[in-house]
C-alpha cells in the first residue's frame, strides 16, 4: 500500500530506532535554521512584511528551483507566512507577462528582483504548481495571486499548451512522448526533473490535460527505469528521450552534462517519494539501491563524480551533502526487513539513512543545493513530505 491509498507515510527514521521526539526536533531545528538561521546558515530572506526569497548563495540569485522548492518546504512544515511571502516575490518579480516565454517565470533574478534571464526552468514551473495545489488543499483558496489552485492550472495550461493555436512560445513537455524537456522546445530532458508522483496527482486536478498528465507519469517512470544505469543506478544530468546520456555540445557553455554530477543527484530521492506516494515501479525502483550498493557507505564516494557506468572522473562534487541526502532519501523504495543480515537490502539502505541522520546542515557558500535537498531528506524520511488532498 502507498500514501496516496492510505494516507499513511513511512517514517525511516521510526524504522532505524530513532524517537518520536528525536525526529521532530530534528526537523524542526533543520527548518528554523534552513530559513531563519545565522547568515552562514540561513537561506530564506524576509523582503518587507509580504514577501521573501530564498538565495542561491553559491551564485548570489535567486532561482526558481529554490523558490518552488522553498514554498514545497513550507506547505509541508505548515508554514503558510513564508509560503505566501515567497509566492508574492516570485509573482511580483520573476513571472513574465509578455513576449514568448510570457505565463512562465524567469529561472534567476538578482536578489533586488531584476530578472537575470527572460528564460524559464521547467522544475521550478512544476514545483511551483504541486506546492500551489497543496497549498490550496491545506489553507484554502484566497483573492488574487492566492487563488492557489487557479494559479497552479495556469501554470500547467501554459507548461502543455504554448505554441499551439497562435499562442507563442514553446512547451516545456514533449507533446509526443510526453517527458519533461530541459528547457521549452529542446530536443533531451534532464531526469531529475521527471517527477511521476506530481503528474498523478495533476492529472486528478485539473480540468483538461487529465490524459495527458497520466501519460506523462507512465511517460516519466518508464523513462527513469532506461535512464539509470543497471549496474550503478546512476543517471546523466541530462539525457536523450531514449534514456541514453546527452553529450552534445551546447551553445552555453563547454561543461559536460552527461555524467552523473550534481542536477543527477536528484532523481534518487524523486524515485524514493515516488514509490513512497504512489508504489508504481515500472522497473525503476530498483536505481536508489543499486546507487547505494555502488557508492557503498564511504565518505569519500560522495565526493567523487562518475561516468554514469561508475567511471571516477577527475573532478570533485560540488555538493556532497545533497548527493548523499538525496540517495538516502531513495532508500524509500526499499522494504523494512528485521533481519540482521548485513548486506541486505534493508541493512544497506539503513545505513544510508543513518549516514544521513547523522550529518548536520552545511554551512558557507555553497550550501543552497546541498541544504536543499538534506531538508528535502528529512522530510520524506521522516514521514512529513506528504500528499495534501481537497479536504485535508
Amino acid at each position: 500500500m502507498n500514501g496516496f491509498e492510505t494516507g499513511t507515510y513511512r517514517n525511516l527514521f521510526a524504522e532505524i530506532g530513532k524517537s518520536e521526539e528525536e525526529i521532530r526536533r530534528k526537523l524542526q531545528q533543520a527548518a528554523e535554521t534552513f530559513f531563519y538561521g545565522s547568515e552562514e546558515e540561513r537561506i530564506y530572506h524576509p523582503v518587507g512584511e509580504d514577501m521573501g526569497y530564498l538565495e542561491d548563495t553559491g551564485n548570489h540569485d535567486v532561482r526558481t528551483e529554490g523558490m518552488s522548492y522553498g514554498m514545497m518546504m513550507c506547505v509541508q512544515l505548515g508554514w503558510k507566512k513564508e509560503f505566501d511571502c515567497i509566492w508574492k516575490w516570485a509573482r511580483t518579480y520573476m513571472y513574465m507577462e509578455n513576449g514568448d516565454n510570457e505565463g512562465y517565470f524567469a529561472w534567476s533574478c538578482g536578489t533586488d528582483g531584476r530578472k537575470n534571464a527572460n528564460g524559464p526552468a521547467p522544475d521550478g514551473e512544476e514545483y511551483f504548481a504541486m506546492a500551489l495545489f497543496f497549498a490550496s488543499h491545506r489553507w484554502g483558496d484566497g483573492e488574487g495571486i492566492f487563488q492557489y489552485s487557479m494559479e497552479a492550472k495556469k501554470i500547467l495550461s501554459a507548461c502543455v499548451h504554448k505554441g499551439e493555436g497562435g499562442r507563442p512560445g514553446a512547451p516545456m513537455w514533449n507533446r509526443e512522448n510526453k517527458q519533461i524537456l530541459f528547457v521549452p522546445g529542446c530536443g533531451f530532458t534532464d531526469a531529475s526533473y521527471h517527477l511521476p508522483h506530481f503528474y498523478e496527482l495533476f492529472a486528478l486536478w485539473t480540468e483538461e490535460d487529465k490524459e495527458f498528465w497520466k501519460q506523462a507519469a507512465d511517460a516519466s517512470r518508464k523513462y527513469l527505469a532506461k535512464a539509470c544505469d543497471s549496474v550503478t543506478g546512476m543517471n546523466p544530468e541530462y539525457g536523450e528521450f531514449d534514456g541514453s546520456p546527452m553529450s552534445r555540445k551546447l551553445p552555453w557553455g563547454e561543461d559536460r552534462h552527461d555524467l552523473f554530477y550534481s542536477d543527477a543527484y536528484r532523481t534518487a530521492g524523486n524515485i524514493g517519494l515516488d514509490s513512497m506516494w504512489f508504489g508504481k515501479d515500472e522497473g525503476h525502483y530498483g536505481a536508489p539501491l543499486r546507487l547505494m550498493r555502488f557508492l557503498g557507505t564511504d565518505l569519500e564516494a560522495v565526493r567523487c563524480v562518475y561516468e554514469v557506468d561508475g567511471t571516477p572522473v577527475d573532478k570533485t562534487v560540488l555538493h556532497p551533502l545533497g548527493l548523499l541526502a538525496a540517495t538516502a532519501q531513495g532508500a524509500l523504495t526499499v522494504p523494512y526487513d528485521s533481519r540482521g543480515d548485513e548486506e541486505s537490502d534493508w541493512n544497506v539502505a539503513a545505513k544510508w539513512v543513518e549516514w544521513l541522520w547523522s550529518q548536520p546542515l552545511r554551512k558557507g557558500e555553497r550550501r543552497y543545493y546541498d541544504n536543499c535537498l538534506y531538508l528535502f531528506a528529512l522530510l520524506a524520511l521522516s514521514g512529513n513530505y506528504r500528499i495534501y488532498s481537497r479536504g485535508q
